[in-house]
């Protein structure tokens, strides 16, 4: 039987690559320079808001799928931590003057959105291990992204902590969040889910994590 921590650090060591380009995007880079237009910055938030509700009704049907108590508690926390991220994303949009119902007037850039396009494909058609092991892989790379995004904007746009809440969330993930996922991964290993299914689940996210970073860059050239 193949062990669930090893399945993901062999995952994680494969898509290496991929993660370094996401983690040296040069739309951080433009950030971190002060090169992001307010009205860019509501680019993001608006493009969040529809990743955000997206990504809660996939946890959902995974919730309905689940196969076990402390599966359905994973995707329960995850839930929890969706809904703290949309209000973070609020007081995001509150300090760049945008309106909660211009958040939900943006329209999804479909890049973009691909990634909860693929989240929502997966909560259908995959398995709890495929979508928890997408999302571990995935959390280090947006998690570091959102770190930096986090100090940024404190220094080249004067954001307080409360206006990058959002980010904050992301970047320190809660202690427990690998345990968890790993014990969903496992029981789905165990139940017979595949292990390349696993690592092509991990690989696809990651992908889409980069295309979104893609597509707000090319944004920025209108």
């Amino acid at each position: 039987m193949v062990d669930a921590a090893s399945l993901v650090e062999e995952t994680r060591k494969t898509l290496q690559a991929v993660e370094t380009r996401i983690r040296r995007h040069p739309y951080l880079d433009a950030v971190e320079a002060g090169q992001i237009s307010k009205d860019e910055l509501r680019r993001f938030a608006g493009q969040q808001h529809h990743i955000i509700g997206s990504d809660l009704r996939a946890m959902a049907l995974l919730i309905a799928k689940a196969g076990s108590t402390k599966t359905r508690e994973f995707f329960w926390g995850g839930i929890q931590g969706e809904r703290t991220a949309l209000e973070g994303l609020h007081a995001f949009a509150t300090a760049l003057a945008m309106p909660v119902g211009d958040l939900e007037a943006a329209e999804p850039i479909p890049g973009a959105f691909a990634y909860s396009a693929y989240i929502a494909w997966l909560a259908l058609f995959g398995s709890c291990a495929e979508f928890a092991a997408a999302f571990l892989v995935n959390l280090e790379a947006w998690g570091g992204n959102c770190a930096r995004m986090s100090r940024a904007l404190r220094a080249r746009y004067q954001m307080r902590d409360e206006d990058v809440a959002f980010f904050d969330l992301f970047s320190s993930p809660p202690p427990d969040f690998q345990r968890g996922a790993l014990r969903v991964i496992q029981e789905g290993l165990e139940r017979g889910i595949e292990p390349q299914q696993i690592r092509r689940a991990a690989r696809m996210l990651q992908g889409y994590e980069l295309l979104y970073w893609d597509t707000l860059y090319q944004a920025l050239a209108g």
